[in-house]
C-alpha cells in the first residue's frame, strides 16, 4: 500500500481539540493583586490636610485651618500657603464612604494649582 493513512492522525488531532476546549473554559484569569496600605510612612509635620467627608465636605486643617468650603475655596486656601512654602505638602483625607471620583477631582484640581507634592491619607 502506498497510502498513508489519515484516520488515526484525524482521531489523535480531535481528541487533542477536545481537550484544549474543555481546559480553556476550566482556567480562571488571574486577580489583581490590589496594594494595600500596611505601613505606610510617617507623614509629615508641617502639611496641609484637606479633609472631604462622607457628605463631600471640604475642610483643611494642618498649616492652614478652615472650616466648610467650596473645592475652588480649597484650591484658592492652599494655593496661598504654598506661597509662603512651596516644599509644602497636601495630604488628602477623605472618608473611605465617599466617592472615588470626587477624591480625584480634588486631586486634580490641586495639581493644576501648582502643589507638587499630593498625598492620601490612610489609617
Amino acid at each position: 500500500m502506498n497510502e498513508i493513512n489519515m484516520v488515526p492522525f484525524i482521531d489523535v488531532m480531535l481528541v487533542l481539540l477536545i481537550i484544549f476546549m474543555v481546559t480553556a473554559t476550566v482556567i480562571t484569569p488571574g486577580a489583581i493583586n490590589v496594594p494595600s496600605a500596611g505601613k505606610s510612612s510617617k507623614a509629615p509635620d508641617k502639611r496641609v490636610d484637606v479633609l472631604i467627608d462622607a457628605s463631600g465636605k471640604l475642610s483643611l486643617a494642618g498649616e492652614v485651618q478652615r472650616g466648610s468650603l467650596s473645592e475652588k475655596e480649597a484650591v484658592a486656601a492652599v494655593r496661598a500657603a504654598l506661597a509662603a512654602d512651596p516644599e509644602l505638602p497636601v495630604m488628602i483625607a477623605a472618608d473611605s464612604e465617599l466617592r472615588y471620583q470626587q477624591v480625584m477631582s480634588m486631586m486634580k484640581q490641586l495639581r493644576e494649582a501648582g502643589v507638587q507634592r499630593v498625598g492620601l491619607s490612610v489609617k
